[in-house]
């Protein structure tokens, strides 16, 4: 039985004692004791203080808080003691409470470390940078041996995107603690940042081995798995993290996050709804939870979470609004995306997310003000990040393409391109190799056997080809159809063929129970998508790996091939940077080679799969004559013709591709023959698809291919 705190203390002497059980771990006693002081004194500062640092401790955030706050209300409150209510008031995400506090308490005390360190950081959170440099400098000015001092330091010069400064205190901090986890784990966000993902991950690798209950650790090895596109991965650091701190909203959120990048929607949902109900004021969360909702289609309330996060102040509110901006871009509303984007500069001129976003949209003209700024933040004194080097490279060059200077454009589009493909892991040899094994594994003999019957294969319509060669165009035009649903860019297709083995081998020897089971599971993905629409179009372009696959799965579905001028698709890739990865576009050599094979594969596809399940359809074809070519496409559709496919930029839909502005305008032939001005910048790609620029197009070209045009190599055309 525990003894009562003794009735004959003075507060004084109870309060003595309070600290010194606390101090010893005897929380119990010292509870007792400050609950004793507090029924002689309800509002006594010490006592509350001390309350709420002991409810802080067992992680009882609120309840530390309104002790705090209590304990602030005395006419003499400690400095310290409101430093300490500024801390927890930020744990919580109550920046302004916090800031406010933060001031009182170096107001009172200009010379207290620990205050001035707590605001830098309170300002440094609420994206007032600047205020936040001045007071940690001065932190690190009044202790220069604080080690804490220099990391949060460096925290707050990377946010202004000065990273090699902040390095140097980073470094500094562990010059001074070689043991400070928190400075390794600081360093290993910045690595990643500085485009070294090895030396990141063995920076949080240390941190986490010298203090393997840091939650900030795991979750910066869980981005750079994330920056790798190894979800997987990154999702195995996160589940370590929660196994010793469950409801940790920074994981939860990371989580979300790795979930929606693998298309496991339902669980990213959950997760983003833990993580807001552990911290509904937290603007990041609100953020997560929205891009869920976005990639689910649920767009309102997608638009009402980025509302949420855009309201607290800081860095979440610049990327919620930015997330409202890619969300207006996907449903098409051009003007109010662009507004969107140029109010996130105005307020922070220095957003690469905004400039990048903006840039895709903007056409520029010779002279405009706004390539000179995005010039700026590329040059040598500009921005650090690799990945926002990038971005801006990517899109200074549509910038000059747009205003007319090649020069211009393609040194930028090199740089960009360069930068990303040190970034990737791609072996062109081995690629084309495995696209020959594909079309080995499907010979005539085999997909001319009696397929599979699947009931309702013919709900998927696969419109499949090389990126940026019009299938988001084509989709379009057949969503447009009162009867069709376009469902973009499915990774269904792919999952399924992932989990049943090593792709083509299992194809090999799969039996014809085997691919109806395939094409089963596919349709039990896809089936909730068509409601009472006949027709679902899966439009992931790199489905055409799986064309014989996909007759053999599902014998009813039509695949509609999309071909394109092949050095306008090459250059239309080389000058975009895909947020899925491809990874073959980033060289002007890997990328003609990929062609090649590509066409290759076609070639096969096109002489061994059934005219009445295998349709191509040349973009050139579609802009020339969109009468013509829509009918054909809707009657292999096996669907009624319907006027409104004509009118398809008046189609109000989702679109999540790289195309997804230029198929809400009217068709022109501005993008027919456009590599030839540029010929001179795209000799390495000419090369590899074996094209002589100097030969004519030919007048025509039957299945987009003639041997008229090509050095070496019979199939490969250029308009």
């Amino acid at each position: 039985m525990s003894n009562p705190a003794p009735t004959g203390l003075s507060i004084d002497q109870a309060l003595i004692e309070a600290n010194a059980h606390w101090n010893a771990g005897q929380a119990d006693q010292a509870e007792r004791l400050c609950q004793h002081v507090l029924a002689i004194w309800p509002g006594q500062s010490d006592a509350l203080h001390l309350m709420g640092l002991m409810a802080h401790a067992y992680g009882n955030l609120d309840i530390a808080i309104d002790h705090l706050r209590r304990a602030c209300q005395a006419p003499r409150v400690q400095a310290i003691y409101l430093s300490n209510l500024a801390e927890m008031c930020r744990q919580k995400g109550l920046l302004e409470e916090a800031e406010v506090a933060a001031r009182r308490a170096v107001t009172m005390d200009a010379t207290m470390v620990a205050g001035w360190n707590n605001l830098g950081i309170i300002l440094q959170e609420a994206g007032k940078l600047e205020e936040s440099l001045s007071c940690l400098e001065r932190v690190v000015g009044l202790r220069p041996d604080y080690a804490e001092a220099h990391s949060n330091l460096g925290n707050t010069l990377k946010r202004l995107g000065r990273l090699q400064q902040a390095r140097v205190h980073y470094v500094r901090a562990l010059q001074l603690a070689p043991a400070y986890a928190e400075a390794m784990s600081n360093l290993s966000h910045l690595l990643n940042d500085l485009g070294e993902p090895d030396e990141a991950m063995a920076a949080a690798r240390r941190a986490i081995d010298t203090n393997p209950r840091l939650p900030d650790a795991y979750i910066n090895a869980a981005a750079v798995e994330i920056g790798r596109d190894r979800h997987i991965e990154a999702l195995r650091w996160i589940d370590a993290l929660l196994s010793f701190a469950p409801l940790h909203v920074g994981a939860l959120g990371v989580r979300a996050t790795a979930l929606r990048q693998l298309d496991r929607l339902d669980e990213a949902l959950a997760d983003a709804r833990r993580a807001v109900a552990a911290a509904p004021d937290d603007g990041e969360t609100q953020n997560i939870l929205g891009e869920v909702l976005q990639a689910q289609n649920k767009l309102t309330d997608a638009l009402a979470a980025f509302d949420r996060a855009a309201q607290p102040s800081g860095f979440a509110s610049e990327k919620a609004l930015i997330n409202r901006g890619i969300l207006l871009m996907e449903q098409g509303d051009r003007g109010g995306a662009e507004a969107t984007f140029e109010m996130v500069l105005a307020r922070s001129p220095r957003s690469v997310a905004a400039w990048f976003n903006f840039a895709d949209l903007h056409r520029f003209e010779p002279g405009d003000p706004r390539i000179s700024a995005m010039e700026a933040l590329v040059a040598q004194d500009g921005v650090e990040g690799q990945a926002d080097r990038t971005a801006l490279h990517f899109a200074l060059g549509k910038a000059w393409l747009d205003a007319g200077d090649a020069e211009r454009a393609f040194d930028h589009l090199d740089h960009g391109n360069r930068r990303k493909r040190a970034t990737v892991s791609y072996d062109a040899a081995r690629t084309e190799r495995w696209i020959g094994e594909i079309a080995a594994a499907f010979p005539a003999n085999r997909l001319q056997r009696p397929a599979a019957d699947t009931a309702g294969s013919d709900l998927p319509v696969f419109v499949l080809g090389m990126p940026r060669s019009g299938t988001t165009l084509v989709e379009q035009i057949l969503a447009s159809h009162p009867h069709v649903f376009g469902a973009g860019e499915l990774p269904a297709l792919q999952e399924v063929i992932n989990a049943a083995g090593l792709y083509p081998a299992f194809a090999t020897t799969v039996t014809l129970e085997g691919e109806a089971a395939l094409g089963r599971q596919y349709l039990d993905r896809i089936r909730p998508l068509a409601t009472h629409r006949r027709r679902v179009i899966d439009k992931m372009p790199s489905n055409f790996l799986f064309a014989g696959l996909i007759h053999r799965m599902l014998p009813e579905a039509r695949i509609l091939h999309v071909r394109r001028d092949p050095v306008d698709t090459c250059l239309s890739c080389y000058t975009k940077l895909f947020t899925r990865e491809q990874q073959f576009a980033y060289d002007l050599t890997e990328l003609g080679k990929f062609y090649r094979a590509y066409d290759r594969l076609m070639d096969h596809w096109r002489a061994v799969l059934p005219a009445d399940r295998f349709l191509e359809v040349r973009y050139e074809d579609i802009v020339g004559d969109i009468d013509t070519e829509a009918r054909r496409m809707v009657a292999f559709c096996g669907l009624d013709w319907n006027a409104a496919c004509l009118e398809f930029h008046r189609t109000e839909r989702i679109i999540r591709t790289a195309s997804l502005n230029q198929v809400r305008q009217p068709l022109h032939a501005d993008s027919v023959g456009r590599w030839r001005p540029y010929a001179q910048h795209l000799m390495p790609l000419l090369d590899a698809l074996g094209i002589d620029p100097a030969l004519p197009a030919p007048d025509d070209v039957a299945g987009g291919v003639s041997k008229a045009r090509t050095k070496r190599g019979p199939r490969l055309v250029a308009g």
